[in-house]
């Protein structure tokens, strides 16, 4: 279904004002109903954040990257014509992409691994699986509540739950951080246990140091920024 942003063509009510409406209506409707909800722009110009909201997330990124020589803080804050809000994941969750035929191991060479006593003799630290399901049992959340929070879809949340060694992407590790709201330190965790990290050199990690370091865990206003910044967004 697919329903336009009423009255703010012809008859010039404000975009930005029927935007907040329309994702005021989604989320309070998404929450209590599963459904998946793509907000596709016309034009980016469609999209207009507040100055006030953006101003702190600028104010902070100018200030990581004050080190950086002049071309590489324009090019981290250049923003291209991207008008999809919410975008899939170009590999799924816990699927792998397999180089071409001429990088694949060549099958006729044999290799003999080196044994060494005891050398397997340890215990793994909890994966990303049981440190998630763990937090959620110590915050007091449902599973369901947990996932909505996070913008993730069900279907993915009942993978994770049915697989203690799955592999999250790392947006989907950082939206069950928000949905948590871990503190940094508890982020950094969790997405170690994933295998990622939260670099100062990536501008989608910046964001999210942003948003987590003062305790603001509203998905969708994390997602705005992210947006407005042409950053893959969060669920």
């Amino acid at each position: 279904m697919a329903f336009p942003l009423i009255s703010a063509g012809a008859y010039g009510y404000p975009k930005d004002q029927a935007l907040r409406v329309a994702m005021e209506s989604i989320r309070a409707f998404l929450a209590e109903h599963e459904m998946t909800v793509y907000l596709v722009l016309r034009s980016r110009s469609s999209f207009v954040l507040s100055r006030r909201q953006l101003s702190g997330v600028e104010s902070y990124i100018n200030e990581v990257y004050t080190g950086l020589p002049g071309e590489d803080r324009l090019r981290i804050k250049q923003i291209s014509n991207t008008s999809v809000y919410c975008m899939e994941p170009a590999v799924p969750d816990g699927e792998t992409v397999f180089g071409s035929r001429e990088s694949e191991p060549d099958h006729d060479m044999c290799v003999t691994p080196i044994e060494s006593p005891g050398a397997m003799d340890f215990t793994l630290d909890e994966s990303f699986q049981q440190m998630l399901l763990r937090k959620i049992d110590e915050r007091g959340m449902t599973d369901v509540a947990c996932y909505k929070r996070a913008n993730i879809d069900r279907r993915l949340f009942s993978r994770i739950r049915s697989d203690p060694e799955y592999q999250p992407s790392k947006r989907t590790a950082v939206a069950f951080a928000v949905a948590l709201e871990l503190d940094l330190a508890e982020t950094k965790e969790l997405l170690e246990k994933a295998g990622f990290a939260l670099s100062r050199s990536n501008l989608f990690d910046v964001i999210i140091e942003y948003f987590i370091s003062r305790r603001r865990y509203d998905v969708f206003e994390i997602n705005e920024v992210l947006f407005a910044k042409d950053q893959v967004t969060l669920g």
